[in-house]
């Protein structure tokens, strides 16, 4: 992670080393997070700040793309402690907006509209921006078990005592399949995803104790309190036609399922049988076969409502701009990303990655202003982030380096 600074020679005593050979200062270095203005001769003088060279540079020697086949194909790629991480340290007061990629993509395809929401002033500072990474052959109930404990833990991490309200107000943005991880924050699932799968009650079901907390873990979803907000970028909600066609399962063929995940098909189907409600079981679903047109999971997740009380938009991405049941962006039909009963709906002329499009960023910036607006009215401390009064004082195991 490269970090921008700005540095600041501050003279000390300058009217009487004008007199002299010899002038004394001190270079004070300033991250490019943190505070915004530093006092000079009594005043409070704004700190210059441009993250975009770092950022790039950052990315131009990342290994973060070779991650996207390789997290399409195994599935077991990531290590727990790199699933979630925040491209600034965690200050009290700022509201956390989380991105999820899509299918053999990565957290670096959204440096684009990252850049531009952190470099707007109405933004900077009042935002946290965290980037959830995940294997994108997975089984997508498994995936969005991962994106959900690693938030809860997040919160519970940062916030153990519950006094900072900006970590209740999470706007989660997903793009295709991650909109769809997206939206299981936000659900409450009963028994609608386990009827897919079983004969029986969970508790029924002749397994370990251990492969039955998995399975809860997997197949039953309750809104998580803290996330207000969701963006659904070129969702597939009704599954992907590029993920229906002959093509796509070859290749799905390829993915090899996380070990917990076959162990717990496996003894499934060895030790009650009976209780799999689905036909030609071989082992687990991928998320080709989870976004499939028609697949049971597509359908059910459909089916689920979003919890009330929580802000849900779509941006649509087709390749001629004109939104038809016909159109699409190469990957997803206009009719599947649509979704009834979101607040707002924006169709952009785009292929399937839409994230740097401009009109793309306009309306996430758009969205992201109006949720804090809303919070302000709510909770007007939650939007006052408490950054260190004197960085050169602070302790650096506080602001240390970025996580990785």
């Amino acid at each position: 992670m490269r970090v921008p600074v700005t540095l600041l020679l501050r003279f000390e005593g300058l009217r009487a080393d004008v007199a002299g050979s010899r002038f004394h200062a001190k270079l004070e270095v300033y991250p490019g997070y943190g505070d915004a203005k530093v006092p000079i001769a009594g005043q409070q003088v704004p700190l210059e700040s441009e993250p975009t060279g770092a950022l790039a540079l950052t990315l131009a020697e990342s290994g973060i793309w070779s991650w996207e086949l390789g997290g399409f194909l195994q599935g077991s790629l990531l290590e727990e402690h790199a699933r979630l991480i925040a491209v600034s340290p965690y200050y009290p007061g700022s509201i956390p907006v989380v991105f999820v990629h899509g299918t053999a993509s990565s957290a670096g395809r959204w440096a684009e509209l990252y850049n531009e929401l952190d470099n707007d002033p109405r933004l900077h500072g009042k935002l946290q921006f965290w980037f959830f990474s995940y294997e994108t052959g997975n089984p997508i109930a498994y995936s969005a078990m991962r994106l959900r404990e690693a938030l809860t833990n997040a919160v519970r991490l940062l916030d153990p005592e519950g006094r900072d309200p900006a970590l209740q107000h999470m706007v989660v943005i997903g793009h295709s399949q991650g909109g769809l991880l997206a939206k299981t924050t936000v659900i409450d699932s009963g028994d609608t995803f386990w009827n897919n799968v079983s004969r029986k009650p969970i508790d029924e079901i002749n397994v370990s104790e251990s492969t039955r907390e998995l399975l809860r873990r997997v197949a039953f979803f309750e809104p998580l309190p803290f996330v207000r907000r969701v963006v659904f970028i070129a969702t597939p909600h009704h599954g992907s036609y590029v993920a229906g066609n002959w093509i796509a399962h070859q290749v799905a063929r390829l993915i090899r399922a996380p070990l917990d995940v076959t162990k717990v098909v496996t003894e499934v189907l060895t030790r009650d049988r009976e209780a799999v409600a689905v036909r030609m079981v071989k082992g687990a679903p991928s998320a080709v076969d989870n976004m499939t047109p028609g697949d049971a999971f597509v359908k059910s997740l459909l089916s689920v409502p979003i919890a009330p009380g929580v802000h849900a938009h779509s941006i649509i991405s087709v390749t001629d701009g004109v939104a038809s049941p016909t159109a699409n962006d190469g990957v997803v039909s206009y009719a599947s990303a649509h979704m009834e009963g979101v607040e707002s709906e924006l169709v952009v002329k785009s292929g399937h990655s839409c994230q740097s499009n401009p009109h793309t960023i306009a309306e996430v910036r758009r969205i992201l202003l109006a949720h804090l607006a809303e919070t302000e009215a709510e909770m007007p401390r939650a939007v006052a982030p408490q950054f260190p009064s004197d960085i050169r004082s602070t302790p650096a195991k506080r602001h240390g380096r970025p996580r990785r």
